[in-house]
């Protein structure tokens, strides 16, 4: 017990060091605008799909493989993809370490929380790598595989129902935060001050908001899917966005949701810029 105890201390002690050290921050600010140049991609898909252009599919996926298809496109993919990594592994570090001033009920939600979101971060960049590398699959097609799977299993059903219940969730939660502007937190004074900061504000407001209303369709599909045992209802960002394409005035919500990521994807250039971990 002691033994693993001081393993213990001994990984915070690194992840502490890792933490406050200078190359950490500038690999972070890298990955953040790898991250919201993800984002401005899949706006971009989607405001053309809004637009009558069905050339591609408004997900992670369907935006990166369109890059692909561009001279250097590949080369872009493969830095993306080490920034959602290096993403990935700060989160890590958070969770290990904790976040400063979070002790107690608090400090273990927060570490949970940054080892959901290294998880999140850590499976876009192997979307990212799959396309860099020419592997194939929609992420409708993906979603339903694996909800099938999923329904597979003793009580599949339920679990089903519960990850599209948590999705949903965590679609509410980015709407608080974009409601709330807790999202301010993450910058520094500069960030937050004059003209500038009242814009990054305002990006951060409605891209909080647009993503959590395209995270909350995704896990209404799952959860839908897992109402009617039927996986093929399922699906992903692509076919989310889809479904408010085909709802009365659907171009005109899709385009809004487009222009609501877009927003995300600047903040996120904001947030590289104006740092504050």
């Amino acid at each position: 017990m002691a033994q693993a105890t001081g393993m213990g201390e001994r990984v915070e002690h690194v992840g502490a060091r890792a933490e406050s050290s200078g190359w950490l921050d500038k690999a972070v600010r890298f990955g953040l605008v790898a991250y919201g140049s993800v984002y401005l991609m899949i706006a971009w898909v989607s405001a053309q799909l809004a637009l009558g252009h069905h050339s591609g599919r408004p997900s992670a996926q369907g935006a990166l493989a369109q890059l692909a298809k561009e001279p250097v496109g590949r080369v872009l993919l493969w830095a993306i993809a080490v920034g959602l990594f290096v993403l990935a592994v700060w989160r890590v570090l958070e969770a290990v370490v904790g976040h400063r001033g979070a002790d107690g009920v608090k400090g273990l939600v927060t570490r949970v929380a940054a080892l959901g979101k290294a998880i999140l971060y850590a499976g876009l960049g192997v979307v990212t790598l799959r396309v860099a590398t020419g592997g194939g699959g929609g992420s409708s097609r993906t979603q339903k595989a694996a909800t099938a799977k999923l329904m597979d299993l003793p009580a599949g059903q339920w679990i089903v129902g519960l990850v599209g219940l948590a999705i949903i969730g965590y679609g509410i939660g980015l709407v608080w935060v974009g409601l709330t502007d807790r999202f301010l937190k993450h910058l520094d004074w500069q960030g937050r001050s004059g003209e500038a900061g009242r814009a990054y504000t305002w990006l951060g407001r409605i891209g909080h908001v647009a993503k959590g209303i395209a995270f909350g369709l995704v896990g209404g599909l799952i959860g839908y899917a897992a109402l009617t045992h039927e996986p093929r209802k399922s699906g992903g960002l692509d076919q989310a966005l889809e479904k408010v394409l085909q709802q009365p005035f659907g171009p005109y919500l899709l385009l809004a949701i487009a222009v609501g990521i877009a927003c995300y994807g600047l903040f996120c250039f904001a947030w590289a810029r104006h740092l504050l971990r």
